[in-house]
């Protein structure tokens, strides 16, 4: 079955040009489009400040990461997690531009953007004209929200599993996606519901009052 990978990384801020700078990453295995249980989830120092608009969203400061992992430490360990499969994620060219410029930073190669699967623009083709964050989307999908109090990128990552699944098409309702290494649940039809035709028969008052009325018609054309 086909191999993916969905991940999401949190930042000091908006622009690696300017020197911001990944501080998490979180990268789920799917198989067959749904999560296997493997995970890979880091932490790292940026080696730079985190501003108090970056904390107020993933929750991180800077002393939660001094003394963290560098990323050129878990490059190797990142790398050899994703393979050479699809690269899945929300706004994925934002997580794109980080990484790339993390890996150009380490002195390795950056990651091919035809790799890239971006859940935001299959959001935007299948519901144009509306909201499709994250958390829109899963509002909209019926994905629980409640531990969500901020972007923390390994919990962002498991919603948007299941947003995922349900931008390809769907599974039925109440099957949960699988948290261990085994196979993925299959989906369980429910028996066809028995249908009944009913045939409505008029009475014969109901039909002399209907030949009445169309004898009222100038040319009715179910008389033709």
């Amino acid at each position: 079955m086909k191999r993916s990978v969905l991940f999401d990384t949190e930042t000091t801020g908006l622009d690696p040009a300017t020197g911001d700078r990944v501080i998490e990453i979180a990268a789920l295995e799917l198989v067959g489009d749904l999560p296997t249980g493997r995970a890979f989830h880091v932490l790292l120092d940026p080696q730079r400040d985190v501003p108090e608009e970056a904390s107020r969203v993933h929750g991180f400061t800077i002393d939660d990461l001094r003394g963290k992992p560098l990323f050129a430490d878990k490059a190797a360990e990142f790398l050899e997690f994703i393979g050479q499969d699809p690269l899945i994620a929300h706004n994925a060219r934002f997580d794109f531009g980080f990484l790339n410029a993390e890996l150009k930073r380490a002195g390795l190669p950056p990651l091919d953007m035809a790799r890239m699967v971006d859940t935001l623009d299959m959001a935007r083709e299948r519901f144009p004209g509306m909201p499709n964050s994250l958390d829109a989307l899963c509002r909209r999908f019926g994905v629980d929200l409640s531990a969500r109090t901020t972007h923390n990128a390994l919990l962002d990552c498991k919603l948007l599993a299941e947003v995922y699944v349900e931008l390809m098409g769907g599974r039925q309702h109440g099957l949960g996606l699988t948290a261990s290494g085994g196979e993925a649940p299959s989906v369980q039809y429910a028996a066809p519901v028995e249908r009944r035709s009913i045939r409505i028969c008029p009475t014969p008052e109901e039909l002399a009052l209907h030949e009445a009325f169309v004898g009222k018609l100038k040319e009715p054309v179910w008389n033709s």
